[in-house]
């Protein structure tokens, strides 16, 4: 037994059996099911990225994305719920088709009108309002589909209704196929417009499912002769605490190691839709009388999963898809636990739209954890574990004996975790560099503790939970000074363990480094020397100065993306230098010389322009001589700076000569090809600089870095042109607008090479 244990036994009732009984209800049933979800699934990753030019193409667009989903898919199943209590399945069909008709006037899907740019504070708000004025009505039209369908085949009296709830696992199929098909498929090969309209295709094609569901229940009885027994019939309100539990856990487990992974990655939809399939697939596994995989196998399988990602969250990713694979395996590993739980636990059929409405409520609930609060109460990505340590509490036999009792005997393990907890934040407890080697050696022999444990469910719960908490906290050699988080990530100012230099991390993406100390341990004096990717002699120091020797000195330079201000350092006398950037944390960070002074020694007069630079740049009523590119050098790009509709309007905002540098070093994206299409695409001439220095970076403190140089005419390239290659347009490589971009392509040519 688990937390969630004592869940009553059913009995299924006997049904009649119609004369018209026939094959064609559950083939109807289950590709109307299947069309509705696939149409769900899709409308997802499709109008979320039409929203990310909007919000910078931050990962937490799809959390709150996500969060949104949620809500409006409780709210479908509330409305299934009441339909099915007020009127019976024919009724409630020509109901639903009449929501689906009003739906269809306001199609295809867009943005809705007169919605400017967000807001500096509230941004997951105002994004909330954006998706439910643009898609409310659709995705709650549609979230009813699954709930109604199998309330409405529960009772037509086949002989297959005792157990609509294998229906479930095709809705959920189609909404596994929908999200395997966007990224492969859909995003490749499709633009934005075109993908809208065959979504309304699609849309019309589920409106005549449903009618012919209801043509095919207004000719049976529609009945369901015999009625439940009481044990069957009565839900206690433990029952549906259990519900919501199981189902919250892996509902805000799917938004955390989206969040977890895509910080380093691309926040695109391809990478965002990997975690969400595999959660809709645990119920096409789980929910069928005979479960692809056996619950006593899941549970086996979760120690030997769970131990070594309880040890693998500390310091920096070197195997860095093998670190995904292992999150996502756990991931599914725990939503196969939770679902396979709540499955056990399912009503009788006659409770199926109750059963719905509660474990979406349990969605609401963890969503909004992991999506909306957490980001508000947490300054890192600390639910993530906490929801790993809660999915572990649903294992069989951890509260065996009664919840109270199993809370005595987790009480030990969970007051350590909490301690541990506690101390670091507290007193920002940092180990020595020195015991960096023990305390790998004493994580490997609390993984090796965790599997002979395996069979004891509170101890390694217990210790997998301490695990979690030793690893979350600690960054070795590396000593916390600062660690704030905003919509757009997690940023955290750290100092080397030999207090040689200070660096700035937006998530494991080092963004800059400042250096405090010679290598003789002497305090630096004077103006700071950039580092990391601006080091002198780096690529963007060689285009900088290039661009200043056409004129002798750069009236004005505009540079997107901020950082710690290390280009800063590069202002020359009286010019003027402009940066845009969109997160208010960094700005905050890189002006405080308590944390950098980039900005303070080299430039304290710059002006620093809040906001998505693509909006503010081209608001601005200067023209600039150079415009520096510097937001693609984290993972986490935001595309639709790097469009050709982008380009152009940086192109308009250039001064008669000027130039653009655009900064596009990237560890899982190669951007090159992008840029050189883009080049011809606007006529313009582009050069391509790779630097790589000498060293280890955290000896070094330099960073190799890749940057392209675009201009109007070769005279407009300076010194760059003896010195930087020629870029030629790649035809393998499709050409990005606002309307298509596909990041798929460049992560393989960067893993596997052109």
């Amino acid at each position: 037994m688990s937390l969630f244990e004592n869940a009553p036994e059913r009995t299924l009732p006997e049904v009649s059996r119609s004369a018209d009984e026939t094959r064609l209800l559950p083939v109807l049933s289950v590709a109307t099911l299947f069309v509705s979800a696939l149409l769900l699934f899709l409308i997802q990753p499709m109008f979320a990225k039409m929203v990310l030019p909007k919000l910078g193409g931050a990962p937490s667009v799809w959390s709150v994305a996500m969060v949104f989903f949620q809500a409006v898919l409780l709210a479908g199943y509330a409305y299934a719920h009441l339909l099915g209590r007020w009127f019976g399945p024919q009724r409630a069909a020509l109901v639903h088709l009449l929501l689906l008709v009003v739906t269809a006037m306001t199609l295809p899907i867009a943005i809705a009108p007169n919605w400017g740019a967000p807001p500096a504070d509230g941004t997951a708000l105002w994004l909330f309002g954006l998706f439910a004025a643009s898609i409310g009505l659709p995705f709650f039209a549609l979230s009813a589909s699954a709930p109604l369908l199998q309330s409405w085949f529960a009772g037509s009296g086949h002989r297959d209704a005792s157990n609509p709830y294998v229906l479930y696992a095709a809705s959920n199929l189609g909404s596994f196929a929908a999200l395997f098909a966007y990224p492969v498929v859909v995003e490749p090969l499709l633009a934005l417009n075109m993908q809208a309209s065959i979504w309304s295709v699609g849309f019309a094609v589920l409106a005549l499912l449903v009618t012919a569901v209801a043509l095919v229940l207004g000719r049976g009885d529609g009945a369901m002769k015999a009625t439940p027994s009481p044990e069957t019939s009565v839900i206690s309100a433990a029952d549906r605490l259990q519900w919501i539990a199981l189902a919250a856990i892996p509902s805000g487990l799917v938004i955390a190691v989206t969040a977890y992974l895509t910080t380093d990655v691309a926040a695109a939809p391809f990478l965002w839709v990997i975690p969400l399939a595999l959660y809709l697939f645990t119920f096409v596994v789980v929910f069928r009388d005979r479960p692809w995989i056996s619950h006593a196998t899941v549970v086996r399988l979760v120690p030997f999963a769970v131990a070594p990602l309880a040890i693998s969250l500390v310091g920096a990713k070197v195997f860095w898809f093998t670190t995904i694979m292992l999150h996502l395996v756990v991931f599914t590993l725990l939503a196969l636990l939770c679902h396979g739980e709540l499955y056990a636990r399912r009503p009788h059929p006659q409770r199926l739209t109750e059963f719905f409405l509660c474990t979406s409520f349990g969605g609401v609930l963890g969503g909004a954890f992991a999506g909306l609060l957490a980001p508000q109460i947490f300054s890192g990505n600390y639910e993530y574990p906490i929801l790993i340590a809660l999915a572990l509490l649903a294992m069989p036999g951890m509260f065996a004996g009664g919840a109270r009792r199993g809370l005595i005997k987790a009480s030990p393990w969970l007051a350590v975790a909490i301690a541990l907890a506690m101390v670091w934040y507290v007193t920002q407890l940092q180990l020595p560099a020195s015991f960096e080697l023990p305390f790998r050696a004493l994580l490997v022999l609390l993984a090796a503790c965790m599997i002979f444990l395996r069979q004891r469910p509170v101890s390694f719960a217990g210790l997998a939970i301490t695990g979690l908490m030793l690893t979350t906290f600690w960054r070795p050699g590396m000593a916390p000074i600062e660690t704030a988080r905003s919509f757009f990530g997690v940023h955290t100012v750290v100092d080397l363990a030999d207090g040689r230099a200070r660096l700035l991390f937006h998530g494991n993406t080092m963004h800059g480094a400042e250096r405090l100390r010679n290598d003789d341990g002497t305090p630096v004096s004077g103006a700071p020397e950039p580092q990391s990717y601006y080091y002198p002699g780096s690529p963007l120091a060689e285009g900088i100065a290039a661009a200043r020797s056409l004129k002798g000195s750069l009236e004005r330079v505009a540079v997107v993306g901020l950082g710690t201000g290390s280009l800063a350092c590069y202002r020359g006398g009286e010019e003027n230098w402009t940066f845009f950037e969109i997160d208010p944390e960094v700005i905050r960070i890189a002006s405080n010389p308590a944390f950098f002074t980039f900005l303070s020694r080299c430039a304290p007069k710059a002006r620093l322009v809040l906001g998505d630079a693509r909006l503010t740049l081209q608001a601005s009523l200067d023209r600039y001589d150079l415009i520096v590119l510097d937001a693609f050098s984290s993972d986490s790009i935001p595309v639709h700076l790097l469009t050709r509709e982008a380009m152009a309007g940086y192109v308009s905002k250039l001064a008669p000569h000027g130039g653009i540098l655009v900064h596009i070093s990237n560890r899982h994206l190669d951007l090159a090809p992008i840029l050189a299409n883009i080049a011809r695409s606007e006529g313009l001439i582009a050069l391509f600089k790779d630097g790589h220095p000498v060293g280890d970076v955290m000896t070094t403190l330099r960073t190799a870095s890749r940057v392209v140089m675009l201009a109007r005419t070769p005279d407009d390239v300076g010194e760059a042109a003896r010195h930087w290659a020629a870029m030629s347009p790649d035809p393998a490589s499709a050409l990005w607008t606002d309307d298509y971009s596909n990041l798929l392509g460049p992560m393989l040519r960067a893993k596997f090479g052109s």
